[in-house]
């Protein structure tokens, strides 16, 4: 009997067709509200979605609303509504309406012919809150809801429905005077306390989603516990930062730096200290910046002028030139502001500024997801968590300076000293001229073709510059053979490394990638290929590396030129409206990003921080229907 009832709810019988029996009109009609037509940067609104029932017919209930008893819940197509993301916007859980009984078809074996279940009927109101973010940028959205849902009467049931309904509402600028509000009436039941829960973090589970190099776990938002796991997570981001190829240069110079106060323990620990605070200072200041300045949304924004990237240049330059003793005499004060000691209070803040600022270009493991979700939290909550990747970050010199034994061996004078600076200096002068490099990149690049790579053969010379003049040196400072040796041997393998990497970088691949935009996107999704959608920037150097080892791996290549599959480049390295636009719609913030879209997935698959050859393979499997998971 139960196989019986399933085939009566996806009969099509002439009563129960796309109309009413002798109207013509549907069983059912759907539409959606806003409840205001416009809302300031962190203030609040909600959607109301109506689904209007002809007398005789009603929808099953949402599935969270727990109404079937489980012989029916079995085959019941329950109502799903499911906004899309849209920037700057963060959407609460479904105020479902209230449920009225509804005769059905018996689905035991016995017992009258029908039964009375709660469904949906009449006039059903759904509300969805939603809270905008405080640094959203002003300008009209345009909001999707899905909603999927069943009409039945009596009898049988029509077969499902998936609609797409909208909403337009503006951010408009602080201090501005709003409209007045929709349709008071038809929000009426909607509950407004749900705002201070989105906004306090009291709310249902959360997951958080984590894929880093295959390994997946996801982590529940909701309460202390989920939290302050979430902090922890991000902080272990923030550590593996100090071992990204952004900040390791000035790591040596760093614990050299702590070498020289090692003799005293309480001075060593007070500079590691003040160090480490310009680390956190500068990502809590990234954190205030996302929660309230609009159009702010990630670091990465810092690089969406060309003149941030060449200042920073342009400072470590700077740095780099004192490191061989050019700034002695006769130099404006200025200038050394710019390259501070390391024994001074403020030297030291301004050294862990700068070592965060080196860190921005990378993205460590584990940062991708808890930035992404951080972003769409309180103000409060997104300042909490990139403080914690400050703190993870500024944890290996915190350690360091409070055991000064660690570093007091570090030469801290004499010809090894001097040659660390000169060498650190020359590396220095290679992270500048990355930095100028991609500063000057979008304006020395066509639109829609490869972007301009020159400046990575000036990172390459100082870095074979650095490789040669350590060899040298060593050959006059030392004549033991072993060091000699050891020291000849592993600067000329960074030598060899460091133009076979730029050669690698160089080369725009085998990929016959196509660069985004809003129409060609559209065009290939109607065609229904499997579209990679590659966030990349000339300034991430995550991004290089990911699209050297596992994009342009053969078995990757073939399958994103192969047929069906559209491979589409979203450089955000200028200023790429679109391509921004796109990312905030995927509620991420941060590249590296791949998002895989297609006929065989109802949501693009994204795949952040660390993805690896099978994990591509594998999302453009189930991107295509090809998968069975």
């Amino acid at each position: 009997m139960r196989l019986l009832f399933l085939a009566l709810c996806l009969a099509l019988s002439p009563a129960t067709a796309h109309a009413q029996p002798g109207t013509g009109l549907p069983p059912v009609t759907t539409s959606a509200a806003v409840s205001q037509p416009q809302v300031l940067p962190g203030g609040q609104l909600a959607i109301a979605v109506v689904l209007d029932h002809a007398e005789g017919y009603h929808s099953w209930p949402a599935k969270a609303q727990n109404a079937l008893p489980p012989e029916v819940a079995e085959f019941a197509i329950n109502t799903e509504i499911t906004p899309e993301p849209a920037a700057g916007l963060t959407f609460g859980p479904i105020q479902w309406p209230e449920l009225h009984d509804s005769r059905v078809a018996n689905p035991g074996m016995e017992g009258p012919p029908t039964i009375l279940l709660k469904t949906l009927s009449g006039k059903a109101v759904a509300y969805v809150p939603v809270v905008v973010a405080n640094n959203a940028a002003p300008g009209p959205r345009t909001i999707t809801i899905d909603l999927g849902y069943q009409t039945c009467d009596e009898t049988s049931c029509l077969p499902p429905e998936n609609v797409k309904l909208t909403v337009g509402v503006e951010v408009v600028v602080r201090g501005s005077t709003v409209a007045p509000p929709n349709d008071p009436d038809l929000f009426a039941g909607f509950e407004q306390s749900v705002f201070e829960k989105m906004r306090s973090g009291d709310l249902p589970p959360q997951a958080v989603e984590f894929n880093v190099f295959g390994l997946r776990f996801s982590i529940d938002a909701s309460g202390v516990v989920g939290l302050i796991l979430l902090q922890l997570v991000a902080a272990l981001g923030g550590f593996v930062l100090n071992l990204t190829p952004c900040v390791l240069p000035v790591v040596p110079l760093k614990v050299m730096g702590l070498s020289q106060a090692a003799g005293n323990r309480a001075r060593c620990f007070t500079l590691g200290v003040v160090m480490s605070a310009g680390v956190v200072a500068f990502f809590a200041a990234i954190g205030a910046a996302i929660a309230l300045l609009a159009g702010f949304t990630a670091i990465s924004s810092l690089f969406q002028t060309g003149w941030f990237a060449v200042a920073v240049g342009l400072v470590i330059a700077v740095m780099a030139l004192g490191m061989f003793g050019l700034f002695t005499t006769g130099l404006p004060k200025w200038v050394y502001r710019i390259t501070p000691k390391h024994e001074t209070i403020p030297g030291s803040f301004l050294w862990g500024v700068l070592t965060a600022v080196l860190s921005t270009p990378c993205t460590a493991p584990f940062m991708g997801a808890a930035t992404a979700w951080a972003t769409q939290q309180s103000p409060g909550i997104t300042l909490l968590t990139f403080s914690s990747i400050g703190l993870g970050m500024a944890l290996p010199y915190l350690i360091l300076s409070a055991n000064p034994a660690w570093v007091r061996r570090v030469p801290r004078s004499g010809p090894g000293s001097e040659l660390v600076k000169q060498v650190m200096g020359l590396l220095l002068l290679g992270v500048a001229s990355f930095f100028i490099g991609t500063g000057i990149s979008p304006f020395v690049s066509e639109p829609n073709a490869p972007a301009f790579r020159g400046y990575w053969w000036g990172v390459a010379f100082f870095g074979v510059a650095a490789s040669l003049w350590l060899i040298v040196r060593v050959f006059r400072i030392t004549r033991c053979p072993i060091r000699r040796t050891i020291w000849t041997l592993l600067p000329a393998l960074f030598a060899v490394a460091t133009i076979a990497v730029t050669l690698r970088v160089t080369d725009h691949g085998p990929i016959d990638w196509r660069y985004y935009s809003d129409a060609l996107f559209e065009e290939r999704i109607a065609a229904g290929d499997v579209v990679v959608l590659d966030f990349t920037a000339e300034w991430c150097l995550n991004c290089k590396a990911l699209e050297s080892s596992v994009l342009h791996t053969r078995s990757v290549a073939d399958r994103l030129n192969g047929p069906g599959v559209s491979p589409i480049k979203v450089d955000l390295t200028g200023e790429n409206t679109e391509g921004k636009a796109k990312l905030h719609q995927l509620n991420w913030v941060g590249i590296p990003l791949l998002a895989v879209y297609g006929p065989g997935v109802e949501k693009p698959i994204l795949l952040g921080d660390g993805y690896t050859v099978g994990g591509v393979l594998d999302a453009i499997d189930r991107a295509e229907g090809e998968s069975d998971e």
